[in-house]
């Protein structure tokens, strides 16, 4: 499971989970009262016909929860479990099918550990409805005072993951090796021991300030695929920097950007925002470095995510992350990550916004204030609800994630030929881009206001919150400047590749400026001191 999680409270089964396996003979108790191979052996007393066959059952079921009690040892691992656990204040609690004298009996077994270890006890006794109903562990949270999303339910029988998963806890299946095949049993974790339940709880904890634990980079780190030769030293404890042979290319470019703006997905924004900046040049990224910084309280779950996250995008789209820096700290008060990315590219292919000229058209592909319309649905979903945004609307912006790379298209327009600049549309929208692009080109820019694409989508959502897509943040969207000759073929190729494109203005005389138009005839071009996003939060 690589999402984050955050752990307040572990619950247990009892037989079989915190003792070992076998104390209690379920297939002899079931052969001496009758129930079926098959059959939970409580449905089964529940659904005798007659009272005294019950009362005799249930009987017979308490003896031999007694006899096994009185033999039941420690599970290996459980007392180490539940002093790590009482030492970081962790919520511990038992939920069983057996009754509360035979837990407290096996427990006298134990060293150091009593029925007082424990903040919560649901057991036969109790009234809710048994395992695998959820609803002891509802109880279990209200009884702690827990979110029950934030809590990790641990047990060997399918039971205990399936009451976890209709409570929507987290579930840990202890696997002895006895399930397997088309019975194995689906649960967020799966393990042999109760040792690796102490690793998954420490990924659910906050981490103190500091350097990421080394152990745990390291074995966030085992995950990664380092197999680009032309990366000679790459990622690792104790390594300080990345080396890189580049022997074969000519211009290296070079990128670095941080993100501030989400905490959602933010892994993929920091890698796709800095890989774009590099396909405007014409290079195709490369390597990526990225140093994380986490605020105090962050659980190393989360972080595993986010380099997860990194890690993914990266293989994604043939990039190496090659290293970086993890920190916990209280100079930010969400996460940030800045990235730094290289890319090559020969001489010849390398594209320099000073080489437009009069006459060159500009275009723009899908539409403006990509990454700021997913940006605000992942991160304002709610105020959009209440404003009115339908759950659908909102579910389609979050989707918008998925389309803020420009790397296709920028390959696209460099092989056909004819470009004379690109450039990423990112902080102060394609109002500022248009401008940035003005000025690094050193020539002015006439722009058909009539012609710039919104997804209707954005436009709600800027109307709803009273801002303005033309000054929200819009990586996604790639500005091309082609000369006249080639702009059909590009128009047509990267549509061909299912990829929206507009022809919005030209390149005009030497200087600085947008000018812009519309039908009704010259038109105001706006301005935006800082993103138009900067305002929600």
């Amino acid at each position: 499971m690589n999402r984050s999680f955050y752990i307040k409270a572990v619950l247990f089964d009892f037989d079989g989970t915190l003792t070992k396996p076998g104390a209690l003979n379920f297939p002899r108790l079931k052969e001496t009262i009758g129930c079926p191979a098959d059959v939970p052996i409580l449905e089964f007393i529940e659904d005798l016909p007659i009272l005294s066959q019950r009362n005799e059952a249930l009987k017979q079921l308490e003896h031999f929860e007694k006899k096994a009690a009185v033999n039941s040892e420690p599970n290996i691992g459980a007392q180490k479990l539940i002093y790590f656990l009482r030492s970081k204040g962790i919520g511990i609690g038992i939920i069983t099918r057996n009754t509360l004298s035979s837990v407290e009996r096996a427990l006298q077994n134990f060293e150091a550990i009593d029925i007082s270890c424990f903040d919560v006890i649901v057991s036969r006794e109790t009234p809710v409805r048994l395992k695998p109903s959820g609803d002891g562990i509802i109880l279990a949270a209200e009884t702690l005072k827990v979110d029950v999303k934030q809590i990790l339910m641990v047990g060997d029988f399918v039971f205990d993951i399936q009451a976890g998963q209709t409570a929507g806890c987290m579930t840990a299946f202890l696997d002895y090796g006895t399930v397997s095949g088309t019975r194995k049993v689906e649960s967020d974790f799966i393990v042999s021991s109760l040792e690796e339940i102490k690793n998954i709880v420490r990924l659910g904890l906050p981490l103190s300030p500091g350097k990421l634990p080394n152990d745990l980079l390291e074995n966030f780190l085992d995950g990664f695929d380092f197999h680009d030769p032309s990366v000679l030293i790459n990622a690792g404890v104790g390594e300080d920097a990345a080396a890189v042979d580049i022997d074969e290319e000519e211009v290296l470019v070079i990128k670095s950007d941080p993100i501030t703006f989400a905490t959602d997905a933010i892994g993929h924004y920091a890698v796709l925002i800095n890989a774009n900046d590099i396909a405007t040049t014409g290079a195709i990224p490369r390597w990526f470095l990225t140093t994380l910084l986490f605020p105090s309280g962050v659980t190393a779950s989360f972080i595993r995510q986010v380099m997860h996250e990194l890690e993914s995008v990266c293989r994604r789209w043939s990039i190496t992350l090659c290293g970086g820096h993890t920190e916990i700290t209280d100079a930010v008060t969400r996460p940030v990550i800045t990235g730094m990315l290289a890319g090559t590219v020969t001489k010849n292919r390398l594209i320099d916004k000073r080489n437009i000229k009069p006459g060159d058209n500009v275009l723009l592909t899908k539409s403006v204030a990509v990454e700021g319309t997913a940006i605000i649905a992942r991160e304002f979903g709610e105020r959009l609800r209440v404003l009115g945004m339908s759950e659908s609307d909102i579910e389609t912006c979050k989707q918008f994630l998925f389309s803020i790379s420009i790397l296709e298209e920028a390959q696209i327009a460099r092989d056909c030929g004819g470009v004379s600049a690109m450039h990423d549309i990112t902080e102060g929208g394609l109002a500022t881009a248009l401008m940035e692009l003005s000025i690094a080109g050193k020539h002015r820019i006439r722009v058909n206001m009539d012609r710039i694409p919104v997804f209707p989508q954005t436009e709600k959502i800027c109307t709803l919150l009273g801002i303005d897509p033309m000054g929200l943040i819009g990586s996604g969207s790639l500005l091309i400047c082609s000369r006249k000759n080639e702009t059909e073929k590009i128009l047509d190729s990267i549509r061909d590749a299912g990829i929206d494109i507009a022809r919005i203005g030209e390149v005009m005389e030497a200087g600085r400026g947008v000018e812009a138009m519309s039908k009704a005839g010259p038109a105001a071009w706006p301005s935006f001191e800082v993103d138009e996003i900067t305002r929600l939060y």
